[in-house]
């Protein structure tokens, strides 16, 4: 089970620290994600990570302004959003599954709710 939090609404250029809550078969988990979906268009990956190493895949509309970690000892994903754009406002849904390339393919097999961002300009 997944269960993001952390969402909010801030002005551009601000951040915002998205949390994902990890509970039940987490030891079946792999590849962890963020993903976005704006109004009128689909479910886009943001951010992936391997739950084990560690290794990152960030989509390139967030390089450098977005950070994805994991906290293995407290089951849970984070993402970091900085430099904050209306273009970035959307539901942000966290995302497990025992494949880290299927994270990133967005073919996963376990979603949480999503949590609203919204950016002003």
């Amino acid at each position: 089970q997944l269960q993001a939090s952390g969402g909010g609404s801030v002005q551009a250029g601000g951040s915002l620290r998205l949390s994902c809550a990890v509970s039940g078969r987490t030891f079946s988990i792999y590849g962890m994600g963020w993903f976005r979906q704006a109004p009128g268009k689909e479910r886009e990956i943001v951010a992936a990570i391997a739950w084990s190493g560690g290794g990152t895949y960030y989509a390139d509309l967030v390089k450098g302004r977005f950070t994805i970690s994991r906290d293995k000892a407290k089951n849970k994903v984070y993402l970091q959003t900085d430099s904050l754009k209306p273009d970035d406002m959307a539901v942000y849904y966290c995302a497990a599954d025992p494949s880290l390339m299927s994270v990133i393919e967005g073919a996963v097999s376990s979603w949480g709710q999503g949590t609203q961002v919204t950016v002003s300009s």
